[in-house]
C-alpha cells in the first residue's frame, strides 16, 4: 500500500490525536487497507493472520463515524461480537485508548459478571456495545435490549466463532439487526461455513487480504521436540528442560484440556517455577486478574487452554510452548501468534508424541513449512504408527463391559479371561481353557438333586393366605440363595420341585424345628375358620410357618362393617 501514515486514512483529527498520543507512528498493512474503506461506510471482509492489528482496523473508523449522533436507551448504535470474554475486554480497552478525546458510552456484555450493572448501562444508552453472543442473546430474550438501532456490526475472529459453535447464534443476531447497516467481518481463515456466512450477511464487501490464510509470522522461530514416551509426566519433564535451557523471559504454555492446564500449573509450581493458569472453568474476575499479572510480569509462565489462544494482545511474550499439539491445525497458527507480535522476535516449541505425528502433518500442510526438530527426529516407523496409539481411558470402558459380561457368564474366572483376552488377544487354547472354567463355575452353581426329599408345604387356608404364603416362600428361598448364580434364581419359580435344604432352628423364631415325618404336598387339608396362633409341639409344620419371624407380615386387621359398633 502507498499510504504510510494515519493522516492519509481519512480519520478524524480527534482520532489522529489519540493515535499520536498512543505512540503509533504508522499503520500496519491490514490497517492501511481496511480503514479507508470502513470510513466510507462500505462492508469489509478482512483476512489477516493474528497479531497484525485487526482490532484497530475497525475501532478507529468506528470512532470516526460515531462522532455524529447520540445513543438512545437500550438501543446501541454499534455492536461488536467477540468469541471470548478476554477478547471482548481487550476491544473495550482499545476504545478507551483511541476514544480518549470522545465521550462515547461503551458497554461490555460478557458472562461471569453481574447483569445488573450491564442493564444500568444499557438503560442509559450506549454508543458501542461489545458482547459475546451468548450473553447478548440472554439480554435480548429478557427484553433488556433492542437491536433495531445498530448502524455498524463488527464480527471479530469469525473462524474462532465457528470453532466454538457460535455460528447459529451469529445468524440469529444478524436477523435481528436492521438490513441497512455496515458490517465489518474479520477472520484469520476462511473455511466453507464462514464463506457461506459472508455471502449471506455482507453486501458487496471489499475483500482485504494482506497475508496468506493460516500462515505464521516470519519473525517466529518454530521448533518441535519428539517425545517417544507420550505419557504426560514424561512430557512435563521435557518441558521443564526446555524452559531451563531456553533463556525464557515469559511464556504461554498451551494444553488441549482444561484439566491438563490445572495439572501442569501444579507441576510447574511444585518444581519452583513462577506460574499461573488460565482456562474456561475459572470465573471472570480470576481470569482477568491472572492476565493482568502476566502482562505486568508478576507471572513468568502461563499455562492456558485455547481460551487464551486468539485475540489476546500481550505485546512482549518471548516464548510459546505447545504441551499438546492442537487438534485443529488452524489453532496452531493462533497459538504461536501470541509471540513475535508487532515485528518482534518470537520463539515457539511444540512437544510431539508418536500419536501426534498425524496432527503434525496437518500443521506442516497448512503452514507450508517442514518441522525442524530439537534432538532426534521421529523414525519412519514412528510415522507409520502415528495416530494409532491413544493415551487415556478411551479403551477401558470396553474392557469393563467385557469383564461384566464374563462375570454374568461364569464368575470371576470368566471376568478375568474376558478382560485379559480383550486386551491381549489370547490364543484359541487359552480361550478354550477359559470356557472350561466358565462351565465348571456354572456347574458349581447348579443344585445337587441327590439325597434330597421333596418339600412338603401346608395347604393354604384361603386364596389370600395362599398368595401371601407363596410370596413368603419365594422370599425365603431367595434370601437363602443370595450368593448363588442365575440358575439359583430360576429355581425360585419352581418351588414345588426345589429340594429343601437343612435348616438350623432359628432362635428368634417362634416356630420349632421341622419334624422328620412329612406328608406330600397334594394331601388337602380342610380349611379352618381361624388359623392357629402357634403350631403345637409335634404338629405338622408347613413351609410358610417355618419362615423366621422378621420375614413374616403382620396379619391384616379385620374390616369393620358399615355402621360399626
Amino acid at each position: 500500500m502507498d499510504t504510510k501514515t494515519f493522516a492519509d486514512l481519512g480519520l478524524s483529527p480527534k482520532v489522529q490525536a489519540a493515535i499520536t498520543a498512543a505512540g503509533y507512528p504508522s499503520p500496519t498493512p491490514i490497517q492501511a487497507a481496511a480503514i479507508p474503506v470502513a470510513v466510507t461506510g462500505r462492508d469489509v471482509l478482512g483476512i489477516a493472520q493474528t497479531g497484525t492489528g485487526k482490532t484497530a482496523s475497525f475501532v478507529l473508523p468506528m470512532i470516526t463515524r460515531l462522532e455524529a449522533g447520540r445513543a438512545r436507551a437500550r438501543m446501541p448504535r454499534s455492536l461488536i461480537l467477540a468469541p471470548t470474554r478476554e477478547l471482548a475486554a481487550q476491544v473495550e480497552q482499545s476504545f478507551e485508548k483511541y476514544g480518549i478525546n470522545h465521550k462515547l458510552d461503551v458497554a461490555l456484555l460478557i458472562g461471569g459478571v453481574s447483569m445488573d450493572e450491564q442493564v444500568k448501562k444499557l438503560d442509559r444508552g450506549v454508543d458501542v456495545l461489545i458482547a459475546t453472543p451468548g450473553r447478548l442473546l440472554d439480554h435480548f430474550q429478557r427484553g433488556r435490549i433492542m437491536l433495531m438501532g445498530v448502524e455498524i456490526l463488527v464480527i471479530d475472529e469469525a473462524d474462532r466463532m465457528l470453532d466454538m459453535g457460535f455460528i447459529p447464534d451469529i445468524e440469529k443476531i444478524c436477523r435481528l439487526l436492521p438490513p441497512r447497516r455496515q458490517t465489518l467481518f474479520f477472520s484469520a481463515t476462511m473455511p466453507p461455513e464462514i464463506t457461506r456466512l459472508v455471502s449471506q450477511f455482507l453486501k458487496d464487501p471489499v475483500r482485504i487480504e494482506v497475508a496468506k490464510p493460516a500462515t505464521t509470522a516470519k519473525t517466529i522461530t518454530q521448533r518441535f521436540k519428539f517425545c517417544p514416551d507420550g505419557e504426560d509426566y514424561a512430557k512435563r519433564e521435557v518441558l521443564r528442560e526446555l524452559i531451563r535451557n531456553g533463556n525464557v523471559k515469559n511464556a504461554i504454555i498451551f494444553c488441549n484440556r482444561k484439566r491438563d492446564v490445572a495439572v501442569l500449573y501444579k507441576s510447574l509450581s511444585k518444581h519452583g517455577f513462577n506460574a499461573g493458569a488460565l482456562h474456561g472453568d475459572m470465573d471472570q474476575s480470576a481470569r482477568m486478574e491472572t492476565l493482568d499479572r502476566f502482562r505486568s510480569g508478576e507471572i513468568m509462565l502461563l499455562a492456558a487452554s485455547d481460551v487464551a489462544a486468539r485475540g489476546l494482545d500481550i505485546p512482549d511474550v518471548s516464548h510459546v510452548f505447545n504441551f499438546d499439539l492442537p487438534w485443529a491445525a488452524d489453532d496452531y497458527v493462533h497459538r504461536i501468534g501470541r509471540t513475535g507480535r508487532a515485528g518482534r522476535e518470537g520463539y515457539s516449541a511444540s512437544l510431539v508424541s508418536a500419536e501426534d505425528l498425524k496432527l503434525l502433518k496437518d500443521i506442516e500442510k497448512i503452514t507450508g513449512e517442514s518441522a525442524i526438530w530439537l534432538g532426534e527426529a521421529p523414525t519412519e516407523e514412528d510415522y507409520a504408527q502415528g495416530g494409532k496409539r491413544r493415551r487415556g481411558r478411551s479403551g477401558r470402558g470396553n474392557d469393563r463391559a467385557s469383564a461384566r459380561g464374563g462375570r454374568r457368564e461364569g464368575g470371576r474366572e470368566g471376568a478375568r479371561e474376558a478382560r485379559h483376552g480383550h486386551k491381549e488377544g489370547h490364543s484359541p487354547q487359552r480361550a478354550e481353557e477359559a470356557a472350561d472354567r466358565n462351565a465348571r463355575s456354572r456347574d458349581r452353581s447348579q443344585p445337587v438333586e441327590q439325597n434330597h426329599k421333596p418339600e412338603v408345604r401346608e395347604q393354604p387356608r384361603n386364596a389370600t393366605h395362599a398368595r401371601t404364603s407363596h410370596r413368603h416362600a419365594e422370599h425365603s428361598v431367595e434370601k437363602a440363595d443370595r450368593g448363588g448364580s442365575r440358575q439359583g434364581r430360576e429355581r425360585n419359580a419352581e418351588v414345588n420341585a426345589k429340594p429343601q435344604r437343612e435348616r438350623r432352628p432359628d432362635s428368634w423364631a417362634d416356630a420349632p424345628a421341622r419334624p422328620e415325618g412329612k406328608k406330600p404336598l397334594d394331601t388337602p387339608r380342610a380349611p379352618q375358620a381361624k388359623p392357629a396362633a402357634q403350631p403345637q409341639s409335634g404338629s405338622k409344620v408347613g413351609f410358610a410357618e417355618n419362615i423366621p419371624a422378621f420375614l413374616r407380615k403382620p396379619p391384616r386387621p379385620l374390616k369393620q362393617p358399615p355402621g360399626g359398633r
